[in-house]
């Protein structure tokens, strides 16, 4: 059997590489390992490591996304594009591929550019509910569109799109039953409802400046804490041993974070939404305002609108978040409410509906 040759593009964020990797594990456990795989990525982010830790291979294209500022480096854009796309073309001219796939970020532009030239057949993931640049740039070229989120034709040939949700890490998948064994890891008290606080790798600075100012408030609660800092944010607070405040800058058992919390604390990045769907846990969302198109506060929106998620905006999270965060947690009817509704979006399988639209367009490309 003839190895089927894949070129997954995308990058810049997690929310980027991840459903990636989600997708080209389902891949190889679908075709039982009958599959070779080239990643291409820009050579300054974080997929360089990521993708390699993963188990894959990846070549960097010399492309960064313009400046909002007013900035010099948006002189280069030009050329770093036609640069890219012309690699690309001698990626794809030594590899061979079968099909392209491609995630978003601006490596994901140029690459999948370049296949539907060499008409490869081509496929792009669009995790937001707002779509990004590259991919409404690249919406008339490529065979297939795979959606996280309903009315995605706004943006979309409607007759392109296919609904798969957001690959997720496999080990979120099922929580059940791990409740006590995530107390005692995180050396909580089981008699406590558990509020676990998460902002990313790199950490949130609004929420936790929010919730370091507002930390005596929780105390106060009776509550249990996880919190995730970042690697950008150190905290040092007095506490004793009844305060039970579990602070670590990253953590990697986050199956456990979720079995163990009552109530999140969140950014509202594509994938952390999808996971926080997977588990289904009462959520308040600080969408980030750093991030192109705003496209957090659309995500947050999409649950917001539908009674899944408690929102507060970035701006009003030190005067707001701790107190949204005490009202919810004295509110058993609204937290069943939020898990009833989040959990209906929720695709467990999503990796798997990709990988058929993948295999679809091979057999018809």
């Amino acid at each position: 059997m003839k190895k089927l040759k894949v070129i997954i593009s995308g990058g810049g964020t997690g929310g980027h590489i991840y459903p990636a990797i989600a997708v080209a594990q389902a891949l190889q456990k679908r075709l039982n390992n009958q599959v070779e795989f080239l990643f291409v990525g820009a050579r300054d982010r974080m997929e360089m490591e990521k993708v390699p830790k993963a188990g894959y291979p990846i070549v960097g294209l010399w492309i960064s996304g313009l400046q909002r500022s007013l900035s010099t480096k948006n002189l280069l854009f030009p050329f770093k594009v036609i640069s890219s796309v012309f690699k690309s073309l001698g990626i794809l001219k030594s590899f061979k591929p079968d099909v392209a796939i491609g995630f978003g970020g601006y490596a994901s532009g140029a690459m999948l550019y370049a296949s539907t030239m060499k008409k490869i057949p081509s496929l792009i993931h669009e995790q937001n509910s707002y779509a990004g640049i590259t991919n409404k740039i690249l919406k008339n070229r490529v065979n297939t569109i795979c959606v996280a989120y309903d009315g995605m034709d706004r943006f979309f040939p409607s007759n392109k799109i296919i609904k798969t949700g957001n690959p997720i890490r496999q080990d979120l998948l099922d929580i059940s039953g791990k409740k006590a064994e995530a107390i005692s890891f995180f050396k909580l008290d089981a008699s406590k409802k558990t509020i676990l606080i998460i902002g990313g790798s790199l950490g949130a600075r609004t929420i936790n400046e929010s919730i370091f100012e507002g930390i005596d408030k929780l105390k106060e609660a009776n509550v249990n804490v996880i919190w995730q800092t970042g690697k950008n944010f150190n905290v040092t607070l007095n506490l004793s041993k009844g305060d039970n405040i579990n602070i670590q800058q990253f953590i990697y058992e986050m199956d456990l974070a979720y079995a163990a919390s009552d109530i999140v604390i969140s950014r509202a990045g594509a994938l952390s939404i999808a996971e926080l769907a997977q588990v289904g846990k009462p959520v308040i969302l600080v969408p980030s305002p750093n991030v192109s198109e705003d496209h957090q506060t659309k995500n947050a929106m999409a649950l917001v609108d539908k009674q899944a998620a408690v929102l507060v905006k970035d701006v009003e999270a030190k005067s707001k978040l701790i107190d949204k965060l005490l009202v919810l947690i004295n509110d058993e009817q609204k937290q069943n409410e939020l898990i009833n509704n989040i959990s209906r979006f929720a695709i467990p399988d999503a990796a798997e509906r990709i990988v058929d639209e993948v295999l679809a367009i091979c057999e018809n490309g």
